[in-house]
């Protein structure tokens, strides 16, 4: 052997079988000198390989693969501290028997998210593997945690737990109830033994819920074999259960005394092991965390109580002492001692009746303790699982995925083994079978299945040892089950049974003879002798019918509960008689009980399935020494331990072996993102593939990990890249775009600027020298001509003057016989029109001699002798009409050389050009008339002879109209007169209002020739230097524009060109030219009272007669309208029904009415005035009148709702009786109306003057003169006297009937169409009745619109056919008719069904059948607006709901007659609604107009489609997907019947709010991703083919929301948008386009709208608004999307405000029982729902609503320092901080609180010194709680800083106070008063306060700091409804604190605030360090 140097390792033959590690110590003369791991010096073996020199960390990578290698691995990382060793993905962990600084938080946040292997080993690192698999594979995972007692299984099991608890990262109660369950658990079934001071006595599996997001929602906790004999015996250097040990040492001294306890050595039970105290544990703080555990697990403190009662009982029973009996060997009786009574007392029964008459065996009292305890153990475990366990809802298709933690008890070996040993092995054997199964068996079979190249591995398979215990026939467990059956059977006989069954084979091992009790079995861990002394006694786990009686006896009810089971009905008990004794055991065995053997081999065998069911993870623990002590290794303990857990084979087939298998499918979905070819070949590299799956191994499933995620994040950064690219590329083009448009508009601005002053500069010097060139010449020509012109026109007015001399005698002939003609001819045409205007005419015109008198007439003005004022006009115009100015207009759109400016010559062509000759020509006219009329031209001196035809006289023939017809056939008139005017006819003086009735006149008739007239007035206004000239002009403007506006063209020119209008014009002229352009062209040239009007700029007044006498004067205009002055009547006499209301004009003898509409008032002034011409008299003594009257009488007027028209339409009647207006047929209703009259005037009394009187008022002239009036008198008299009248003034409805007028349009024959309420009636010219029809049979109106001359014409369809009218007054007709239809069909009951109807299966609507008559009933419930009626089936007598579309109301106020209800008639109808249509032709139809609605589809046609609008409910979803998942479709069909009633396309009660319809429509699709898409096409569908106005409205609303709330799926994504896009006119499309697309950006929102979101789109307001408010009781509104964050919410208010920074503040809701901050990340109005419902599900039966505010305020006070942002300090900062310190929360010292309540005091006076005299009263107001009584109120007078802070403004004294608290440490903490209970040397009330330095408790009344905790230090936290729990330093020996608060919650949610808050800035602190290297 060649010598080894110094330093290296070798092997050593230790001879025990395991070499051992040495190390070369001296190398001298080839001599080597070798200390081995002992420290013993040994001889050389052979070297050693360097893995095992240092370890490794995974025992796969060792190089010597031997079982000293592995044990030298272990024994060198144990010596290093590092407890833990990878077997590949299996942990090996050695108990240290100390604790190790590795189990910190910093520990957990690193493990976290990482890969087995990643790091070194670790129990976190397994579980990190567990929590990830389950989320990644969905499947759910265990942990099987083996080894001996003592090995340290129970710590590994709670540092997984607590691993898994902290990263879910929920904080939440049920994790802290998890983790608490293991201290009540250890209490109750942990103890100290010979091997481990915490040895657990009982197995538990402990299976954690998680839901989707990861986070823990719940546990349950399953219990196995709870060592009872325990409680009553002990083995030597063994103690009880710790329960007892902590009740004893942890109790206060006065609940000791209640149960009578005292120490531990004075009970039986607590000292039979000789040991009353465990080294290294503190019984007393381990009681404080007991109780703590059990408040929060829900345990009352009731329950606490109890519970030690009955564990006192057990220790008290234990003390009972028993004398034998003489007679009776094996019974005994009780002597009587404080114990036994205790004893009774604490179980609450009546012992001493049980046992003084019973002898009491001395084996009862262990087993009635043993009892007790066992049922308590099971109660508090049901207990425990009560408050942690959330079972899922039957119905629910939600899946917990879960991770099982397994620690049962370890294989046992001791002296002497009994019954509880085999049980606990054969525990074991299953767990070895388990993972030898997992490990070796289905792993190389899968290999061999797969065809994979594979070497077996022997293992030492244990499954022979469990044939023997359990699996086969006849097996050990199974016959010590049958012999407990037997009542006969006995250890010895059960002993005999198994010799002979199994004694011939090798795994058991038969005693050596019959007497031994002994008997051996090979387990895998070796060989164990169990002592069967006992056995079928324990097995039989059985009470005595005397326990069960002793606990029925009881009135403790947890001792009850405990044995709840044992006393269930029909429970075999031990008989009645009470002489019984109870000496045989077959008395104390029940009927059929269980054995224990049954039942943990039941409870077994359903483990072993769960971990069947799960991926099983391993940890093996290991014990290094039996003395536990830390730092000692012993090699053969541990050896053993490797061998049997099979540790050696593990390592070779894990080496050998694929742990990791992937199928190929999951392979490539999973690792697709590493595809970097398509070939590839497994013998390339350490992996293989099977038939149908990629074997890895450990080390290359972490590697794939990490490159996986290694390609994901360049991936995502990739896609960031991009779409930030694509950002930021569209903001730069969108602002490129701006930039240019910009720039484009300001060069054009500045070229248009530049050229118009250029051109207008160039234009003045060309314009200059070309007019003082054509002066010169014009100069020279003048001088020459005048005197020749004025010799010709001498001579010329000689030959005029004769000429005139000689005709004037002929036409004044001819004018007197052609007037005397026409004179005829007109008396005529009015004899014959007044039979037609009958109705509406006044038979006798009451004479009215005042009314000129009373009349306003504006004062004659002279135009040439008005001022002009030189006033600016303050224009507040746009800048834009600046563009438009008329030379601009002139210079484009002028012919010729004309220019803009003024003139005096006549034009050669108009300036504008002109299509039309006949344009052309009478433009040429208009410029020469407003030439005269400005004063630019003289007026010809020529006289023409007025009776001459074109003369002044001559206006019979070619003047305006004469007789008063309707606009068309005036301005027909008029356009025959104008063309009619030729030159030589104006050719003679005339008056101003004749001039601007020509220039006007031709503006109404050629609607061409507007722009050229204002051109021509604007032309000569600009530049007109002669004052006189230029005031005309403005003069003839503001007439023209009150008369017509100009076109769309022209408009904007004029508008700039009347802003410069001199004298107050421009105001003038802009306000008409509104008016106009508002109310329309004018039908006639103004009137003389227009004009005057004008020349002062001031308003027309105009008086009205009302028909009570009254006279009232309104404004007009030219503009006004009829409809606009029955408005301002109906205001100034307070006329609330003015409906039917109309303006009537009078003129001599003839009356007609304008009606309330668009006619122009003084269009009928003018035609007054005209026919006043005409007659030769002046325009402005015209002796016209207006008259306010009831026009329109409608059957649903109401008397008694206006009185006011009552009254108005009483004396209308009286009137129109009195002038025969109104006509009777019988003298009696004459007598009969007047005697109603009397009574409305006098009541009852009745003098003869009043009856005259009444008659007079009443009966007409012509019925007086046939009749005397005494006869008429007597008539009234006798009826007023004989009928006692009770009528008022709305006795009778009195209608009036309307006759229309029709032109020639059927059959060449003229009619007459009378219309009122009643229907439609058509009369011939002597008013014979023709045709009568009623409104039912009127089907729809249609108006047609020519645009050749026809004009309009009115198609009546009827069920009678159609009747097609023309006429001058069709329109009116149509209006009327359609007033009617509406106002019937409003107030109609009535209504006839349009299609059948049948729901026999819902009693809420109605079946009927096509034609039948419906009854609608009033029903709050059904709006028609919703679509909805209720009504009663005429047949059936049914009422129910029907759809309006189903229904056609009939416009009556009757029951139908049989002519209407004819049903044939209706089915001819084709379902069509009546309808108004306006239809404009342009050229005339061949065949007549047909009936437009009968053009459209029935409904009925065909068969429902599914893709259109509904009523119905939907049986089935309509995506095909969702109808396989039963689930799925009944919650997609349940929120279509909720879509329904909020469209209004379901009858539903008002009762049921808009939320809550939404809440079920959206509920399910926010949860469930699924039913999103669905809801989409639920919408969509109801949206389609959707006639219903008001459904379709509420179905943009509902689609608006769902946009909102979550997008659509990518197969509907496209269809969803295209749906939108096709529908852009819809007002709320383009906004849901714009959410659908940001919802697809962002993550869909968690919950259903919120209340505000709803309100807002049922307002139709895109727009969210909400109110915020501040600390400093301001507030203010912030808009509020959708789609809002909380943390964008922050940012923008903090931007609004104007704060530095946005960090720290939050927002919090505010309800009437909490104050809650809103996580930043979520949404706003998540967030908000959240809370409200939460608020609202705390209040069983209260109201649905909850009223809450929202405030923003400062949440976290870090690198808050006063001074830095002034507007934080103000707004917030101040006033948060003031409650602080007048709560008296600080430590302030003397000085200080006098400064700060100068301060203060500042604050609250406004520093108004006078205050210092209350000073007094203002104390408590400006010093803390606690501190008022510290300065007298002399003393506070006297404070030096009171006078000099009042100078302070509030500002700076704010800003003060701050600084000053700023110096505290408790500055910007958050305080809370809890009662505590974890430290007692801590009073119960303490004070909390947090704030950016951790956690602070303080004394409540000292203020002294009792401790204070950074928050680094803090392991965990939570809080649960009342009580706050905090974890301090490490996981495993970390201190608890424990409090009972209501507002745990608070310090939860700011604890974490401040934790991410550090941890945020530690991450940015590495980002920033990592950038800079």
């Amino acid at each position: 052997m060649s010598p080894r140097p110094q330093g290296d390792y070798v092997w050593l033959d230790s001879g025990t079988g395991v070499p051992i590690g040495a190390r070369v110590k001296e190398s001298e003369k080839g001599k080597l000198q070798l200390v081995d791991d002992e420290g013993k010096e040994q001889a050389a073996l052979r070297p050693m390989h360097p893995t095992s020199v240092e370890g490794v960390e995974d025992m796969i990578r060792l190089g010597d693969l031997t079982e000293a290698g592995l044990l030298r691995n272990l024994l060198v990382r144990h010596k290093e501290g590092s407890i833990y060793t990878y077997t590949g993905s299996i942990l090996v962990a050695v108990n240290p028997y100390k604790v190790l600084p590795i189990y910190t938080a910093e520990q957990v946040h690193m493990y976290t998210d990482r890969r087995l292997g990643e790091l070194p080993p670790h129990v976190f690192a397994i579980a990190d593997s567990c929590f990830f698999n389950m989320r990644r594979s969905q499947k759910n995972q265990c942990c099987v945690i083996s080894g001996e007692s003592g090995a340290g299984k129970t710590e590994s099991a709670k540092l997984m737990l607590q691993y898994l608890a902290a990263v879910s990262g929920q904080r939440s109660w049920i994790e802290q109830q998890i983790l608490e369950a293991n201290p009540i658990l250890e209490a109750f079934g942990n103890a100290k033994t010979i091997r481990n001071d915490n040895s657990s006595r009982f197995g538990k599996y402990i299976d954690i819920n998680f839901n989707t997001q990861g986070a823990i929602e719940g546990a349950r906790i399953e219990q196995y074999l709870l060592e009872k004999s325990r409680v009553c015996r002990q083995a030597p250097e063994e103690r009880n259960y710790h329960i007892f040990y902590y009740m004893l040492v942890g109790m206060t001294p006065q609940q000791k005394t209640k149960l009578s306890l005292g120490n531990a050595s004075d009970y039986n039970y607590l000292t039979m092991g000789k040991c009353t105290t465990c080294e290294g544990r503190d019984d007393i703080t381990e009681y404080t965390h007991f109780l703590s555990a059990l408040k929060i697990l829900m345990f009352s403190d009731s329950d606490s109580w109890e519970i030690s009662r009955l564990l006192a009982a057990i220790l008290h029973l234990g003390n009972v002492k028993f004398e034998g009996h003489a007679d009776n060997l094996e019974g005994c009786d009780i002597i009587e001692s404080t114990h036994f009574n205790m004893a009774a007392k604490l179980m609450e029964v009546r012992l001493m009746l049980v046992f003084s008459s019973v002898p009491f065996p001395s084996c009862c009292r262990p087993r009635s303790a043993q009892a007790i305890y066992g049922r308590l153990f099971i109660w508090v475990v049901d207990k425990i699982n009560s408050a942690v366990f959330k079972p899922l809802p039957e119905d629910s298709e939600e899946v917990h995925q879960c991770i099982g933690l397994l620690d049962i008890f370890g294989f046992e070996n001791f002296v002497k083994n009994s019954f509880e040993q085999l049980c606990i092995n054969f525990a074991n054997e299953q767990l070895q079978q388990f993972f030898v199964r997992h490990v070796f068996k289905l792993e190389q079979e899968e290999y061999s299945r797969e065809g994979v190249v594979w070497t077996h591995i022997e293992y030492n398979d244990n499954q022979r040892t469990l044939d023997v215990l359990a699996s086969k026939p006849l097996n050990i467990l199974a016959l010590i089950d049958e012999e407990s059956s037997f009542p006969k059977g006995t250890d010895r006989t059960m002993m005999q049974k198994v010799n002979k069954q199994h004694g011939k084979g090798d795994i058991y091992m038969a005693p050596k003879n019959d007497h031994e009790k002994q008997f051996g079995i090979r387990h895998f861990a070796g060989v164990v002798f169990y002592d069967s002394q006992g056995f079928l006694e324990k097995n039989r786990d059985a009470l005595s019918a005397d326990v069960i009686e002793l606990v029925e006896t009881s009135t403790n009810q947890l001792l009850k509960q405990a044995f709840k089971t044992d006393l269930a009905p029909g429970t075999a008990r031990g008989g009645g008689n009470s002489r019984m004794t109870m000496t045989t055991p077959k008395n104390s065995l029940r009927k059929r009980s269980p054995t224990l053997i049954g039942q943990f081999r039941k409870s077994l065998e359903a483990l072993m399935k769960a971990l069947a069911a799960c991926q099983p993870y391993f940890i093996r623990c290991i014990k290094p020494n039996d003395l536990k002590q830390p730092e000692f290794f012993d090699r053969d303990l541990c050896m053993r331990q490797l061998r049997y857990s099979g540790m050696m084979e593990t390592i070779k087939i894990r080496k050998a072996g694929f742990p990791i298998r992937y199928s190929f499918q999951e392979f490539l979905e999973r690792f697709r993102v590493l595809l970097n070819t398509a070939t590839c070949d497994p013998k390339t590299g350490h992996w293989r593939r099977g038939r149908s799956k990629i074997f890895l191994k450990d080390f290359h499933d972490t590697m794939l990990e990490l490159e996986r995620m290694k390609k994901l994040n360049e991936k995502a950064l990739v896609i960031q890249r991009v779409l930030r690219g694509l950002k930021y590329r569209k903001q730069f083009l969108r602002k490129k775009a701006a930039a240019l448009m910009i720039q484009k508009h300001w060069r054009g601005h500045q070229g248009r600027k530049i050229y118009r002053i250029g051109l207008t500069r160039l234009q003045a010097r060309v314009r200059s020298r070309q007019m003082q060139h054509k002066y010169q010449k014009k100069r020279e020509a003048a001088t020459v001509l005048q005197a020749r012109v004025r010799g010709i026109n001498a001579r010329k007015e000689w030959r005029r003057q004769k000429a005139a001399v000689v005709l004037l005698q002929a036409y004044t002939r001819g004018a007197l016989a052609r007037r005397a003609v026409r004179k005829m001819k007109t008396d005529v045409r009015w004899s014959r029109r007044r039979l037609l205007l009958k109705p509406f005419m006044f038979h006798e015109v009451d004479p009215a001699p005042d009314l000129e008198q009373r009349r306003m007439v504006p004062e004659t003005v002279d135009l040439d002798e008005l001022p002009m004022e030189e006033q600016e006009l303050s224009s507040d115009e746009e800048d834009d009409l600046d563009e438009y100015s008329f030379s601009k207009f002139a210079s484009m759109s002028f012919q010729g050389a004309a220019t803009a400016t003024h003139v005096r010559h006549r034009l050669a062509q108009p300036l504008i050009h002109h299509e039309d000759e006949g344009d052309v020509q009478a433009s040429l006219t208009v410029w020469w008339i407003i030439l005269r009329f400005m004063g630019d031209l003289p007026e010809p001196k020529q006289r023409v002879n007025p009776l001459a035809p074109g003369g002044a006289g001559s206006r019979g023939a070619n003047a305006l109209p004469q007789d008063l017809a309707s606009r068309n056939d005036r301005s027909v008139a008029l356009s025959n007169e104008m063309m009619a005017v030729d030159s030589t006819s104006l050719e003679r003086p005339m008056t101003a209002l004749e001039k601007l009735h020509i220039i006007v006149g031709y503006a109404i008739v050629r609607r061409d020739l507007r722009d050229e007239i204002y051109c021509q007035i604007c032309k000569q206004l600009e530049g007109n230097n002669n004052k006189n000239s230029y005031y005309r002009g403005w003069i003839l403007l503001s007439l023209c524009l009150g008369i017509f506006p100009p076109t769309e063209k022209f408009i904007k020119y004029l508008q700039s060109f009347i802003r410069s209008g001199p004298g107050g014009y421009g105001p003038y002229c802009v306000e008409r030219l509104k008016r106009t352009a508002s109310n329309g062209v004018r039908g006639e040239p103004p009137s003389w009272l227009e004009l005057q009007a004008t020349k002062t700029k001031k308003r027309m007044t105009v008086t009205l007669t009302l028909m009570d006498g009254r006279t009232i004067s309104v404004p007009v205009d030219s503009a006004s309208t009829s409809g606009e002055i029955c408005q301002m009547l109906s205001q100034k006499v307070q006329l609330k029904d003015s409906f039917g209301f109309s303006v009537y004009v009078a003129l001599y003898e003839k009356v007609w009415a304008l009606g309330s509409g668009r006619e122009h008032v003084m269009d009928a002034i003018s035609q007054c005035e005209q026919e006043v011409r005409r007659k030769g008299g002046q325009e402005q003594h015209a002796p016209w009148r207006l008259y306010f009257r009831k026009e329109v009488f409608a059957p649903w007027h109401n008397c008694k709702d206006d009185a006011v028209s009552t009254e108005l339409i009483y004396r209308q009647v009286i009137r129109g009786l009195k002038f025969g207006e109104y006509q009777c047929r019988k003298e009696d209703d004459y007598v009969e109306l007047t005697t109603k009259h009397l009574y409305i005037q006098h009541g009852r009394a009745g003098a003869a003057e009043q009856v005259k009187a009444a008659v007079q008022d009443a009966i007409s002239s012509s019925l007086l003169e046939a009749k005397p009036e005494d006869k008429w008198i007597q008539m009234v008299n006798t009826a007023h006297t004989q009928v006692g009248l009770r009528s008022t003034r709305h006795a009778r409805p009195w209608t009036v009937t309307r006759l229309t007028h029709s032109g020639p349009a059927l059959a060449k024959s003229r009619f007459i169409v009378a219309i009122n309420w009643t229907g439609i009636t058509f009369l011939d010219e002597r008013e014979r009745r023709l045709v009568e029809l009623s409104y039912p049979e009127v089907t729809g109106v249609n108006t047609v619109r020519w645009e050749e001359p026809q004009g309009v014409s009115v198609c009546l369809l009827t069920l009678r056919g159609d009747f097609t009218l023309s006429g001058a007054m069709t329109e009116d007709l149509a209006a009327l008719v359609l007033v009617f239809l509406a106002g019937l069909r409003e107030r109609s009951q009535y209504g006839v069904a349009l299609k059948d109807a049948s729901s026999p299966d819902d009693a809420t609507l109605l079946s009927f059948k096509k034609g039948e008559l419906l009854e609608l009933l009033k029903d709050k419930e059904f709006s028609l607006e919703r679509g909805w009626l209720k009504a009663r089936n005429d047949r059936t007598g049914k009422s129910g709901a029907v759809p309006a579309e189903a229904l056609l109301i009939l416009p009556t106020l009757s029951k139908p007659t049989n002519q209407v209800m004819v049903p044939h008639l209706y089915l001819s109808y084709q379902n069509h609604l009546p309808t108004a249509n306006t239809i404009t032709i342009t050229e005339p139809p061949l065949q007549p107009t047909k009936d437009v609605n009968r053009q459209v589809m029935s409904k009925n046609a065909g068969p429902e489609r599914l893709w259109v609008h509904s009523r119905e409910p939907l049986r089935l979803p309509l995506l095909r997907r969702l109808a396989n998942n039963a689930d799925h479709s009944t919650k997609a069909c349940l929120a279509f019947t909720y879509i329904l009633p909020y469209m209004g396309d379901y009858p539903t009660k008002q009762s049921q709010s808009s939320l809550e319809l939404t809440d079920q429509i959206f509920g399910a699709a926010t949860q469930n991703e699924a039913l999103r898409d669905e809801i989409y096409c639920q919408i969509m569908k109801q949206m389609t083919s959707n006639n219903n106005r008001f459904s379709l409205e509420q179905g943009w609303q509902l689609l608006w929301l769902c946009c909102g709330l979550f997008p659509p799926g990518p197969q509907l994504s496209k269809h969803a948008q295209r749906f939108l896009e096709s529908r852009e006119r819809q007002p709320l499309a383009a906004d849901c386009l714009k959410r659908l697309q940001s919802s697809r950006r962002t993550d869909p929102r968690k919950l259903p709208p919120h209340q505000v979101e709803v309100e807002a789109i049922q307002q139709n307001s895109i727009q969210i608004f909400h109110k915020i408010h501040f600390p400093n009781d301001t507030e203010d509104v912030m808009e509020v999307a959708t789609s809002t964050r909380v943390r964008d919410l922050v940012q923008s208010i903090s931007e609004k405000l104007g704060l530095i920074s946005a960090d720290g503040f939050s927002v919090f809701v505010k309800t009437p029982d909490t104050v809650l901050s809103l996580n930043e990340a979520d949404y706003f109005f998540d967030s908000l729902r959240q809370i409200t419902d939460w608020s609202k599900n705390a209040k069983l039966g209260g109201p649905v609503s909850v009223s809450y505010m929202v405030f923003f305020m400062r949440k976290l006070w870090y690198n808050v320092i006063p001074g830095r942002d002034l507007e934080a300090d103000l707004i917030f900062h101040y006033p948060q901080e003031l409650p602080k310190y007048m709560r008296g929360y600080h430590v302030v010292t003397k000085e200080e609180m006098v400064h700060i309540g100068a301060l203060l005091f500042r604050i609250k006076t406004g520093g108004d010194s006078k205050q210092l005299a209350v000073l007094p009263k203002l104390l408590k107001e400006i010093l803390p709680a606690d501190q008022i009584k510290a300065f007298s109120e002399n003393e506070w007078k006297k404070v030096p800083p009171l006078s000099v802070c009042l100078s302070v403004c509030l500002s700076e004294a704010m800003l003060e106070f701050l600084k000053a608290v700023y110096r505290w440490q408790t500055f910007g903490a958050a305080f809370f008063d809890v009662k505590q209970t974890s430290d007692r040397t801590f009073p119960d009330i303490v004070r909390i306060a947090i704030s950016k330095t951790g956690v602070a408790i303080i004394h409540p009344k000292t203020k002294e700091v009792l401790a204070t905790h950074a928050f680094n230090r803090i392991a965990s936290w939570c809080s649960g409804s009342t009580y706050f729990h905090m974890t301090l330093g490490s996981l495993v020996q970390g201190s608890k604190f424990l409090c009972e608060t209501s507002l745990g919650y608070k310090m939860d949610d700011l604890i974490g605030s401040y934790v991410n808050m550090y941890l945020r800035e530690q991450k940015a602190g590495q980002r920033q360090q990592r950038f800079n290297m």
